[in-house]
């Protein structure tokens, strides 16, 4: 069983070295256990400084691409590394390492596919009443969203297994943690959050630049998600409901009409024609995006099965196995 930490850096060469110096080496329920950094185009010096600490595998974009596709090029090497289990954590230490065995138990125990570290919001000093609401209520959003019960989606201190690594796919170039939430969710993939602790903060979080930025860009991201992956379900909705206003608007008029003051009604006729038609044209978007979705989900199922074909690996672990074959049954 080979276990590989990754984080994405950019930038991280001050915090880096107190980032690493707590990581461990063994793992129990693991034979092997490396370290990949994803040099996001550093100019500090940050790859330098991660194989100066004992980093085992660096990945290097010679631009800053951001963190979600830093995070899933991780993913995809250590898929071709061989790793049985991915961690994902972040170089600025906000993560207590020495809770990575009770982040992994659940996979371990063959109980989940993902594992999101759950921090205590409420206790951290360094985040404001008001960023600790919109943690939470950012949180509570995406479990309706994705159908999941985790209690802080934002959380970049998560476990995976190599199967659920490859089914991940980022559109988002903001961040990847809702977005994987959601898609988990929607996949099927089982997903459990566990207490974790926290560090103090070294340094400013480089995501949340304003609180209404945060919000901003999280909202789009989870409106995006449910658009893309609730297509049928999100215009039916908007149809619907434009037919049934224009349903109503034309009752009353017909009302008026029948009680001799229809023509001082006109503007309710022509709103009500204006939202059936808006609403029937919705309706028909939605059968097409329903459509969409089928050949997106065909085209996952492609891309998963050459991904399987292009790193042929299987763990030995029990567990790990069962969920491989538990997924894979749900292919056919």
């Amino acid at each position: 069983m080979k276990l590989i930490i990754q984080i994405p850096c950019f930038n991280e060469a001050g915090s880096l070295p107190a980032t690493l110096k707590d990581l461990p080496r063994t793992v129990p329920g693991f034979d092997t256990v490396e370290w990949l950094i994803i040099n996001d185009g550093s100019s500090d010096g940050t790859a330098e400084v991660a194989l100066q600490h004992g980093v085992d595998h660096v990945v290097t974009f010679t631009g800053n691409q951001g963190l979600a596709r830093a995070f899933l090029a991780g993913l995809d090497s250590c898929i071709k590394l061989g790793a049985d289990v991915i961690i994902n954590t972040d170089a600025d230490n906000q993560y207590v390492a020495a809770d990575i065995p009770a982040l992994v138990a659940p996979i371990l125990a063959g109980r989940a596919d993902m594992v999101i570290g759950a921090r205590p919001i409420g206790e951290i000093a360094s985040f404001s009443p008001l960023k600790k609401l919109l943690q939470k209520a950012g949180s509570a959003v995406v479990r309706f969203v994705s159908n999941t019960s985790i209690s802080d989606a934002p959380s970049g201190f998560r476990a995976m297994t190599r199967e659920a690594a490859l089914r991940f796919n980022v559109f988002n170039d903001y961040t990847y943690t809702l977005e994987t939430i959601i898609q988990a969710g929607q996949k099927g993939i089982a997903t459990v959050s566990v207490p974790i602790r926290v560090n103090s903060t070294l340094r400013p979080s480089r995501l949340v630049k304003s609180n209404s930025s945060y919000v901003r860009k999280s909202l789009v991201t989870i409106v995006r998600m449910f658009v893309v992956y609730k297509a049928f379900r999100f215009f039916m909705a908007i149809g619907l409901s434009a037919l049934l206003l224009g349903v109503l608007g034309g009752i009353r008029y017909l009302s008026y009409y029948l009680s001799g003051t229809g023509a001082g009604h006109i503007q309710s006729l022509i709103l009500s024609s204006i939202l059936l038609g808006v609403g029937f044209q919705t309706i028909l978007t939605a059968f097409l995006a329903d459509l969409l979705a089928v050949n997106r989900r065909l085209m996952e199922d492609v891309q998963y099965r050459v991904k399987k074909l292009e790193y042929p690996k299987l763990t030995s672990h029990p567990a790990v196995v069962k969920n491989v074959a538990s997924q894979e049954t749900s292919l056919q």
